[in-house]
């Protein structure tokens, strides 16, 4: 959708219902226990250094966590839900523990036999906000629980959950072969067994599955997204999920690709994960620890205040949904991010649509894009969702 163009009233009666149903999910709960967005392409764009001061949004605070062994002077993790804050907040007290064992039990195998007697030992060290959320939430990480892994709460651990039960249930071999994708040698070999699996995955239940509006919601796509993937790519939704997995699987190597494997097993594996939760950066995180602050509004209010000069803004998709739902809210965003850059800042996006249309006309004349740089990096992508990725510099 073109920014500033106003919708039919049946278009806007659709996206009130379907903002109705989006609000009250991503509102009362937690939304994303894992990060979905690839630090390594992010980090070969930004090149963070000692003098780097970084905006993000913290979605899960994996990525938080990888920048931050780039050595940059300070982490601001910004999210409108003190959920995804806590999270992050979690994992930091974890860090500054110091224990690497009882940090991979949380959040490597996603449960921990001692989830309680470890959260009390640093649960003083939270802020109030993160305590509130973890004092009643801390059952995620039990392992006798009917779910037995963190990474299958939250919104999106649940689409995961439902979504793979569903389909286990209905073929049961596809659990194997999905196992046999993950741990294969070569590419090739893992691109034959994905060609055994996809006519497995792609049937009647999943097809409808995913052109669920509800499995969307919970995966913490809006309506904005989804309107994006079907006006612009050819088959729609469902086209768009199967190409996307196909390259994924199929072209990338899934033995490094941790973020599609904690989905599939609920877990990682200590050669196939995040980071932050290998035992060689615990001594690094730790001593870096205190540089990450987290911080509960919108992008805008942190930036009011919190007036500043940033060198790098991590903006994620977030301006697909403002674009389309709230361009006024898109425009205050802009002009503040302006207001608190500089010539040279760095700023990325990403976007579930192909090009940079959801960026209104007068901010892209006062950036410098960098697409020959960003459309190959984008095949790299080990996640795979997203329709564009984009890397610019303010002018």
């Amino acid at each position: 959708m073109t920014v500033g163009t106003r919708p039919s009233p049946a278009r806007r009666f659709l996206k009130a219902t379907h903002d109705l149903v989006f609000h009250h999910v991503h509102g009362g709960q937690l939304i994303y226990n894992a990060c979905w967005e690839d630090p390594r392409i992010d980090r070969e764009l930004m090149r963070l250094n000692a003098k780097s001061r970084v905006v993000m949004i913290t979605s899960a605070g994996c990525n938080a966590l990888d920048y931050l062994l780039d050595g940059p002077a300070e982490i601001h993790a910004v999210d409108v839900n003190y959920r995804q804050n806590a999270v992050l907040e979690l994992k930091l007290a974890l860090i500054r523990r110091g224990d690497f064992g009882d940090l991979f039990e949380f959040f490597g195998i996603g449960s921990h036999e001692r989830y309680k007697a470890v959260y009390r030992s640093i649960r003083s060290g939270l802020p109030a906000s993160a305590q509130e959320f973890w004092d009643d939430k801390i059952s995620f990480f039990d392992p006798s629980s009917m779910k037995k892994s963190f990474y299958y709460h939250g919104a999106a651990g649940m689409a995961a959950w439902l979504l793979g039960g569903a389909l286990f249930r209905a073929k049961p071999n596809i659990k194997n072969h999905a196992l046999c994708l993950l741990d294969a040698d070569t590419l090739a070999q893992q691109t034959r067994v994905y060609s055994l699996l996809e006519p497995k995955i792609w049937g009647k239940l999943s097809h409808w599955l995913i052109r669920q509006r509800m499995i969307m919601t919970l995966l913490g796509v809006p309506a904005p997204q989804i309107k994006l993937i079907e006006d612009h790519y050819p088959g729609g939704i469902s086209a768009y999920v199967k190409d996307k997995l196909r390259h994924v699987m199929s072209e990338l190597p899934a033995r490094e690709n941790y973020f599609w494997r904690v989905y599939m097993t609920g877990s990682y594996t200590l050669s196939c994960c995040p980071n932050y939760l290998r035992e060689e950066n615990l001594a690094t995180l730790a001593e870096r620890a205190d540089r990450v602050r987290t911080h509960t509004c919108t992008v805008s209010q942190f930036l009011k205040d919190n007036p500043g000069v940033y060198s790098h803004f991590v903006l994620l998709d977030h301006q697909d949904w403002l674009a389309w739902h709230a361009p006024e809210a898109l425009a205050e965003e802009w002009e503040l991010i302006f207001a608190n850059s500089r010539p040279g800042t760095r700023i990325l996006m990403r976007s579930a649509g192909l090009d940079l249309s959801f960026v209104p006309e007068n901010v892209r004349g006062r950036l410098r894009f960098f697409a020959e740089k960003t459309t190959p990096m984008h095949l790299t992508d080990r996640v795979g969702t997203y329709g564009s990725l984009h890397f610019a510099e303010v002018i």
